[in-house]
């Protein structure tokens, strides 16, 4: 695996194994890394687990749609974002989105709770996805309906 392509990224839904959450857990831990992965990330929303590989530095995060209220969504964003998106921050999907995408590029990072969300712009705000030399998207495809889901990677080819 190249680091300078996209991480490979694997949903596993517990219910197909019958699984509790410490079942998914090992299962997610279990799973086998494709060659050149040195990097792994896992997120867990019960009865889901993502996960993603990398040979370079890769964070996941999936998160289910659930009501939120405004004063944690103005808690998670950077000022630039509570102009930007201030009137659509009761938006569920919108602030799922830019704390998951928060999460998934924190983990990249290193150590997810080392960094303030309201000091970490969202990869949601990134043009084209891209910020120097991290990339990151959302996954519409892998996410099951009712959730977000949100990938970020260091692609040490690029600038």
């Amino acid at each position: 695996m190249s680091v300078e392509s996209p991480p490979a990224v694997v949903l596993l839904d517990a219910r197909v194994r019958g699984l509790d959450g410490p079942g998914l857990r090992a299962w997610a831990r279990g799973g086998v890394a494709p060659d050149g992965a040195e990097f792994v990330s896992r997120s867990y929303r019960e009865p889901f687990a993502l996960v993603g590989w990398h040979g370079g530095r890769v964070g996941v995060d999936i998160e289910r749609l659930d009501p939120l209220d405004r004063a944690f969504a103005e808690s998670i964003c950077t000022p630039a974002e509570r102009k930007s998106f201030g009137g659509r921050l009761d938006d569920p999907e919108l602030v799922a989105s830019l704390w998951c995408s928060k999460e998934a590029l924190a983990k990249a990072l290193g150590d997810a709770l080392a960094h303030d969300p309201r000091r970490l712009p969202s990869p949601l705000t990134w043009p084209d996805g891209a910020a120097g030399r991290w990339r990151a998207r959302r996954l519409r495809s892998e996410a099951p309906t009712g959730h977000v889901a949100w990938l970020c990677w260091e692609e040490l080819g690029a600038a």
